[in-house]
């Protein structure tokens, strides 16, 4: 019976390292490709257009703060280093929370509302800052009314808004793909109105399928466990 329950911890441990590491090097890597243009503080670098005065300093700050706090969140979901550096957990916890998220969502709600990408991105920048920020300070809260449990699923909930960015842009790239070719009917040859549903439908589906598919992880862990547990006393 305890062996098959050590089987049973060693497996899902692997696997959450496993998921760990690949966040970690798709985190980086985007890091380093998006944050360096807005380090050197000029407007005609910015990846977004028509970014000057107040905005491009929002936007810059947003950059960094959201930068922080998706190199941060990768070492907070990894069962080892919580398991094995726990003060250093809170530590990073606490720097992923105030020095991450909450800057870069609030930040977020302003950027958002002006996007240059039109109102289809506008709504979809503006829900996910509240969402971000709503589900981060749940997170929190569970974490230092120490239910755990519950301060897992709500962190790693969190994790998979910060890290939605990056599958935002593979969404654009298949969302550009497939409707470049209608560019003269649909669309009217309008190019702007192309880029405009393109940012939409990005922005909408990048965080809405990173969350329903980390919801479905959670429950089927939920799920595993209970198996598991019922597997072993019947052992």
């Amino acid at each position: 019976m305890v062996l098959t329950r050590q089987r049973s911890i060693s497996s899902t441990s692997r696997r959450a390292g496993l998921a760990a590491a690949t966040l970690g090097v798709l985190a980086i890597g985007f890091v380093a490709y998006a944050l360096p243009p807005y380090l050197t503080l000029d407007p005609s670098r910015a990846r977004i257009p028509d970014s000057h005065g107040v905005y491009y300093a929002l936007l810059v700050g947003h950059v960094v703060f959201a930068s922080a706090a998706m190199l941060t969140s990768v070492v907070q979901v990894g069962s080892w280093f919580r398991a094995r550096f726990p003060s250093w957990h809170r530590r990073i916890g606490a720097v992923y929370v105030f020095a991450g998220v909450f800057p870069a969502g609030l930040l977020g709600l302003a950027i958002g509302a002006i996007s240059p990408f039109g109102p289809m991105i506008r709504v979809s920048n503006v829900l996910l800052a509240l969402l971000w920020l709503t589900i981060t300070f749940t997170g929190y809260r569970r974490g230092r009314q120490r239910r755990f449990a519950e301060h897992r699923r709500w962190m790693i909930r969190s994790v998979a808004l910060t890290l939605s960015v990056i599958t935002n842009r593979v969404w654009a790239v298949v969302a550009f793909v497939a409707l470049w070719p209608h560019l003269a009917t649909t669309f009217e040859g309008s190019e702007a109105m192309l880029v405009q549903t393109v940012a939409g439908l990005a922005g909408w589906l990048g965080w809405t399928t990173t969350l329903l598919v980390v919801e479905w992880w959670l429950e089927r862990d939920v799920a595993y466990t209970i198996r598991t547990e019922r597997s072993v006393a019947r052992a």
